[in-house]
């Protein structure tokens, strides 16, 4: 695999995304320090997932593509419920031999651009406290810290607090 950033290209996510999608999402998934999912869940429950939200729903999903497979992806979910149909919750990731070159800044500036075409005023995310490139990346997107859930993730025995940021448009 190409890891040059400079050839990937950025997409809203389609239906044949999908497969590429679950597998990065697993790679992402199994580092256990930047995600909540420790693997994927099935393909069928992502498939479901990215139909239900992002293909045939009104929420946004990007992602990165590098020889024809998914290299790194960010979405956006609107809220559902009555009262927060304005706010969408944030999550990304990039597989490792991909970071560190902007292409993370390029899917998150995607993702917040269609995001305000939609008309959404708050995009939320949580970030875990040692990833601290992610939290300069969300700071350098207009992201601030709304609070910190101490001890909030407790992964082979160690704890881990839990940034909560926001961006307001």
């Amino acid at each position: 695999m190409n890891a040059n950033p400079t050839d990937t290209k950025i997409f809203p996510a389609t239906e044949a995304d999908i497969a590429s999608f679950r597998e990065c999402l697993d790679g992402v998934a199994r580092e256990r320090k930047y995600i909540g999912f420790i693997e994927a869940p099935p393909l069928a429950v992502v498939r479901e997932f990215v139909i239900s939200n992002f293909i045939h729903g009104n929420s946004v999903q990007f992602v990165a593509i590098a020889d024809d497979e998914v290299v790194g992806w960010c979405d956006i979910t609107i809220g559902d419920l009555p009262g927060s149909q304005h706010t969408g919750r944030l999550g990304m990731g990039v597989k490792q031999n991909f970071r560190s070159a902007g292409l993370g800044k390029r899917l998150l500036a995607a993702a917040l651009h269609r995001a305000r075409e939609k008309g959404l005023e708050r995009v939320e995310l949580d970030v875990h406290a040692s990833n601290k490139i992610a939290v300069k990346l969300y700071e350098k997107a207009g992201f601030m810290i709304e609070g910190v859930k101490e001890k909030a993730r407790k992964l082979d025995g160690a704890y881990e607090d839990i940034i909560c940021m926001a961006l307001l448009f």
